[in-house]
């Protein structure tokens, strides 16, 4: 009835299971539902009440990431999903720092915009044609600006202190492959002069929100474990004196090798590894 992967245990809770999936359908719902009431309701009267584009773009970015705290108690306490954060207050309070992560499940924009509640974030463009756009063409940058522009508004609001979020696979991670880092987050470091803070997404494995996973799916024996693991920082002045390119591709081959080591790691430590870990 169930087709999981043959990598995956069996199903051990077919009521479980079922409640589950059920449970991730309605919360992917409420997200969309969600996203349009607050790009079509809510911002506006944000808006009103800000002095002009900067100010309205921080204020209704703080106020999504309360929403999406909210939205991830709910699944807490419903049993869908639930999270791990060793250095939280650490990362709240990250300041003028490019944040890069790995990209393993559907739902790692919503967890990290809700850890750091001053984050702007480059996404896909093609995202502005699902019903996200009320929230995202408002509040965060598409990768597909001008570069020119795109650097510009990074470096506004990093010297700001705000921080600016990317994942730089640029989508989902494969459950058995990887794809290629791109070099956009060093780019905007070296542009900046700022330092690319490192995160790990690890936890249980997360079956049903990766790519190309089916619609009614989950991990076959628990609840979505999210582990969120700050990496030692990349100073960008440590390469200041290479060239461009070269000190973009340094930068980005630092990166993927401090999150491919972070995850190497997690995989031989089964108390935190849970079942699984897909990134």
């Amino acid at each position: 009835m169930f087709k999981i992967p043959e990598n995956l245990p069996k199903i051990d809770n077919v009521f479980l299971y079922c409640y589950r999936s059920l449970g991730k359908i309605a919360a992917i719902l409420y997200i969309v539902l969600g996203s349009m009431v607050i790009g079509f309701l809510i911002f506006p009267v944000i808006r009103l009440f800000s002095k002009d584009r900067s100010d309205f773009r921080a204020k209704a970015r703080r106020y999504v990431s309360n929403v999406f705290r909210r939205f991830l108690f709910m699944l807490k306490i419903t049993g869908i999903v639930e999270m791990r954060v060793p250095e939280m207050e650490r990362l709240r309070n990250i300041k003028g720092k490019v944040i890069v992560a790995n990209h393993p499940s559907l739902l790692d924009f919503v967890c990290m915009t809700a850890l750091v509640p001053n984050a702007n974030c480059i996404v896909r463009a093609n995202l502005t044609k699902t019903p996200y756009v009320g929230i995202i063409s408002q509040i965060y940058i598409t990768n597909d600006e001008n570069y020119d522009d795109l650097f510009k508004e990074c470096k506004e609001d990093l010297d700001s202190g705000n921080n600016v979020l990317i994942f730089p696979e640029g989508t989902r991670t494969p459950r058995f492959k990887r794809n290629i880092y791109q070099k956009g987050a060093a780019r905007i470091a070296l542009n900046a002069g700022c330092e690319v803070q490192p995160v790990f997404i690890g936890g249980s494995d997360k079956y049903g929100l990766g790519k190309h996973d089916p619609l009614f799916s989950f991990n076959p024996v628990e609840e979505y474990f999210y582990d969120f693991i700050l990496l030692p920082e990349i100073k960008s002045s440590d390469y200041a004196g290479i060239h461009s390119p070269a000190a973009a591709k340094r930068i980005t081959d630092k990166i993927e090798e401090e999150i491919l080591a972070a995850d190497a790691g997690y995989r031989k430590d089964n108390t935190m590894c849970r079942t699984f870990n897909n990134v």
